[in-house]
């Protein structure tokens, strides 16, 4: 068994990578159910799909937590908040 004592595996960082995982299940599940996904041109201008809509919330939900973590002192719960909107409005935006 590998030693992973270096990575500091603690309860959130567990619900962090259980989250990612489990948004990956349920849109390999969605695209199961419903394939292809309806490509569409948002405010971008250019083809996405859902998971290209994915990528881009979780992409930038990094930036954002990352800025947090670089700008401020409060709790990154609150920046968790900014990004749950972020994804909303790449989801419907984008």
């Amino acid at each position: 068994m590998p030693d992973l004592s270096w990575m500091a595996w603690t309860w959130p960082t567990a619900i962090f990578f259980l989250s990612i995982f489990a948004l990956l299940a349920l849109m390999g599940a969605w695209e199961y159910a419903s394939p292809g996904g309806n490509p569409r041109y948002g405010i971008l201008r250019f083809e996405t799909t859902r998971g290209d809509r994915l990528f881009l919330s979780l992409l930038g939900s990094a930036f954002i937590c990352l800025g947090w973590l670089g700008l401020t002192e409060l709790p990154l719960w609150y920046a968790l908040i900014g990004c749950a909107f972020y994804a909303g409005l790449v989801f419907r935006l984008v």
